[in-house]
């Protein structure tokens, strides 16, 4: 969560009645009780931050904008400050990018691969303290945190393979003395929106791709995880000069909407990727399209866990306690649907109330070692849970567990299981990003399959089964239809190695692994007369 700064200049007169220059004696004055400069949170400036910080990087740091201050989620006190971007910041970044693209694109893909390589060894040196610096602005536990900036590291680590791997295609030709290509070349500046929960690790999986790819990104961070956006540069900054390259091959702009509305409709932005919300992302989509630019979405997930009758139940709670509960329900992968045979849904829900109820002695500050969950991110976090729990009691649910908002300081809720409602009732349908799952009874798996896929979204799905043909049924053309299909583990938790994204109003993007490199490139057919005739295909004489 972030509040507006209105500093008060403060101007002091000398007795000679000549006037100082005005300073800000407020924020100074408040700045002193930022967790910056609390020894407890020494790490922060161990990553190149201070109390007040530019949000902006063109090739130097800057920022135009309003400043704001980052609150902790884990108990509201200010982290630091941060000096935010307006559109004129955001189309010096653009032409800073077009710029540096001109150096970059030139350089061979084992070469670019190389600056990854560093940029991910980088990272290993700051993969605590940057890690800890996601937990308290975001809110993940230290795990979790550190986690995410290892993905960064695994993707850096994969880029480097791709870089020698971006392989085109020789297609036979028809016709004789002529040679078939498939050739692929980067696209230019790819722009990043990310979202709030994973403020690192989606920006490392678009941006190393699109580096080795010859791109050069553009990044508007989440407006509430602005110290990572600006500790994360730094640390791919300081890659990119000392291997005397432009800084502006990786550039930032923190900013409010106007930044990812002028982002979306730049013609100048050849990729844009978003992170967010299925009704955001509706319309950067839109927007992107009436300029036919290209876009990559990531939005919202409604995920589905489906327990069947001959599962093995000790496996399957402890996965629902995880997809249900981890990062407190805020993943885009989180289980917000638990779809349970009827022969086994008694057994299961009392199982996992118990599950539950040890998690609650294991919820705190997220730096705390030993602490399970952490708190929701924001404010809003909190009143949308709380809303979203009155909601259910006003339709007829039965809080099976949790529904409450915790005192004290910090955004806390309980972890929440609810039964009673429809599968097709609005409230499941509309995905509330907190720790809420809905539990359902199925009569078999062909009626769970149907509940999995009637929501709008279509992001992560799980099945525990230990019947193989059932299987096979999940994972073919009348199963999940979801980009990510599971069996025997969590909907969350993907690994970096496959493409990760999702269809319907998932959005259709893919990011990370296999071949969503792709996406970051423009392909080209080419073919080449090597011969003294000139053939037309298909047969075709024009003579």
């Amino acid at each position: 969560m972030l509040q507006i700064i209105t500093p008060l200049p403060h101007v002091v007169k000398t007795t000679t009645g000549a006037k100082k220059k005005p300073i800000e004696f407020f924020t100074r004055a408040m700045s002193s009780e930022y967790l910056i400069n609390d020894s407890k949170y020494s790490f922060l400036k161990e990553l190149g931050l201070s109390a007040t910080n530019g949000g902006v990087y063109d090739g130097a740091w800057k920022g135009s904008g309003e400043t704001v201050k980052s609150i902790c989620p884990s108990n509201g006190k200010v982290i630091a400050e941060v000096k935010y971007g307006n559109t004129s910041d955001y189309d010096s970044c653009v032409r800073a990018s077009e710029k540096a693209w001109q150096v970059w694109a030139d350089l061979p893909a084992p070469a670019r691969g190389e600056i990854v390589r560093q940029i991910g060894d980088a990272l290993r040196q700051k993969l605590v303290p940057l890690g800890k610096l996601v937990s308290i602005e975001m809110g993940k536990i230290v795990p979790e945190g550190i986690g995410e900036v290892q993905e960064y590291v695994d993707i850096c680590d994969y880029a480097v393979g791709l870089c020698r791997s971006l392989s085109g295609s020789i297609i036979p030709s028809e016709r004789p003395g002529h040679v078939l290509l498939e050739n692929w070349n980067p696209l230019g500046v790819v722009g990043v929106i990310s979202a709030f929960n994973f403020p690192v690790a989606v920006y490392g999986w678009n941006s190393a791709i699109a580096m080795v790819c010859g791109d050069t990104v553009l990044w508007k961070g989440s407006e509430t995880t602005p110290l990572v956006s600006v500790a994360t540069t730094k640390i791919v900054v300081d890659v990119l000069e000392k291997n005397n390259l432009p800084g502006a091959i990786a550039t930032l702009c923190s900013g409010r909407a106007d930044v990812g509305k002028a982002m979306a409709a730049d013609r100048r932005i050849k990729l844009l990727s978003f992170t967010g919300s299925c009704e955001v992302g509706n319309l950067v989509g839109v927007e992107v399209q009436k300029r036919f630019g290209k876009h990559l979405l990531e939005l919202g997930g409604n995920n589905a866990l489906i327990v069947d009758e001959d599962a093995d139940l000790n496996m399957a709670v402890q996965a629902a306690v995880f997809a249900c509960v981890g990062t407190a329900g805020q993943r885009c992968t989180t289980t917000r649907r638990l779809i349970l045979n009827k022969k086994i849904s008694k057994e299961f829900l009392d199982r996992l109330k118990k599950a539950y109820q040890q998690i609650l002695g294991r919820m705190g500050d997220a730096l705390t070692e030993g602490v399970l969950v952490g708190p929701l991110h924001s404010e809003v976090s909190v009143n949308k849970y709380r809303d979203t729990i009155e909601q259910v009691k006003k339709a007829g649910g039965k809080i099976e567990f949790g529904g409450k908002v915790l005192d004290g300081p910090g955004f806390f809720v309980e972890p929440t299981i609810v039964t009673g409602l429809p599968h097709d009732s609005p409230i499941v349908h509309n995905e509330c990003f907190a720790p809420i799952v809905y539990v359902l009874e199925a009569n078999d798996l062909n009626e769970a399959v149907s509940f999995n896929n009637e929501v709008n979204q279509g992001l992560s799905s799980s099945l525990f089964t230990t019947n193989l043909g059932k299987i096979f049924e999940w994972i073919g053309p009348k199963g999940s239809d979801c980009g990510i299909v599971n069996v025997n583990i969590p909907t969350n938790g993907a690994e970096i190695g496959g493409a990760f994204g999702g269809e319907k109003h998932t959005g259709g993007g893919r990011e990370s692994g296999s071949d969503a490199w792709k996406q970051y490139m423009r392909r080209s057919t080419i073919t080449i007369n090597h011969s003294k005739n000139l053939p037309l295909a298909q047969g075709i004489k024009f003579e």
